[in-house]
């Protein structure tokens, strides 16, 4: 694969660096004014929607390990395992749409159910 055709996984890798490292500053550089993300909370349209989510998350993780990345030009697909004062794994994914150099559509995707058992829900199935 060319540079060209996996240009989106190298953003998608910053973008998660920084806020998995608390540099929320400069993920929100890798994101467009208008980037929209899918969260399991909702929809959130602009980068200081998105940086505002991130941020209460971020400022509790104690660590992140990158499982996979894959993508293309304008995809990029990353699956992570974060650790945080809440809970010791938390694993998630992420689908990253990209535009001229910029991160135009987060899919967020995480397992709640490690945080739900650090509250002491009773989990049914």
């Amino acid at each position: 694969m060319t540079q060209d055709e996996t240009a989106a996984v190298g953003i998608a890798m910053a973008y998660h660096r920084a806020w998995t490292t608390g540099d929320l500053e400069t993920a929100t550089t890798y994101l467009a004014g208008d980037a929209v993300c899918h969260t399991p909370a909702g929809k959130l349209t602009g980068s200081t929607a998105i940086g505002a989510f991130m941020a209460p998350f971020a400022a509790t993780l104690m660590g992140s390990r990158l499982l996979a990345a894959h993508g293309n030009a304008i995809e990029a697909m990353l699956m992570y395992d974060t650790s945080s004062s809440a809970v010791p794994s938390a694993p998630g994914a992420e689908l990253y749409r990209v535009q001229s150099g910029l991160i135009t559509e987060i899919h967020i995707l995480f397992d709640r159910l490690p945080f739900a058992l650090a509250r002491g829900e009773v989990i049914r199935v």
